[in-house]
C-alpha cells in the first residue's frame, strides 16, 4: 500500500472504484437501472462481478491518463537499486570457485562475440560497396 494517503486513495479510487463505477455506467446504458439492480440481487458478489465487468473500460481510462501524465492513472512503482559486492554476485551467480577464470572467460566470450560482429559488418560493408 502507498505511504502517502493521496496516494493511497487515489490507488484505490483506480483499481476498485472505477472499474465497479464503469460497470455501472455500461449496465445503465445497455438497460436502465433494473440491470444495476440485477448485478445486486443475482450474485453473491455483486461488486467483484461489477469490478471484473468494468475492468476493461477502467483500463482504457488508465492508460488514457497515463497518456497525459505517466503514473496519473497506473501507479509508478518504487524499487530499490543496490550494487551488490563482487564476491556476493558471483556466488548468487553460482559462479565458480576462481572468479579471475570466470571474468576471463566472460572476457574471451565477449571478445568472441566482438570479433564476430566486425566480421560480419565488414562483410555488410563490402556487399554494400558492390
Amino acid at each position: 500500500m502507498a505511504a502517502d494517503p493521496l496516494d493511497a486513495l487515489r490507488l484505490s479510487l483506480m483499481q476498485d472504484i472505477l472499474p465497479v463505477g464503469m460497470a455501472v455506467v455500461e449496465r445503465v446504458r445497455r438497460g436502465g437501472p433494473r440491470q444495476v439492480v440485477e448485478a445486486f440481487t443475482g450474485s453473491d458478489d455483486p461488486l467483484g462481478q461489477l469490478r471484473q465487468e468494468g475492468d476493461p473500460a477502467a483500463r482504457a481510462v488508465r492508460e488514457s491518463l497515463d497518456q497525459i501524465q505517466p503514473g496519473l492513472g497506473n501507479p509508478v512503482m518504487k524499487v530499490e537499486v543496490r550494487d551488490i559486492p563482487t564476491s556476493e554476485a558471483v556466488v548468487a551467480s553460482g559462479g565458480g570457485s576462481d572468479p579471475q577464470a570466470d571474468a576471463e572467460a566472460e572476457g574471451d566470450a565477449l571478445n568472441g562475440a566482438l570479433i564476430r560482429i566486425a566480421d560480419r559488418l565488414a562483410e555488410l560493408q563490402r556487399r554494400l560497396e558492390a
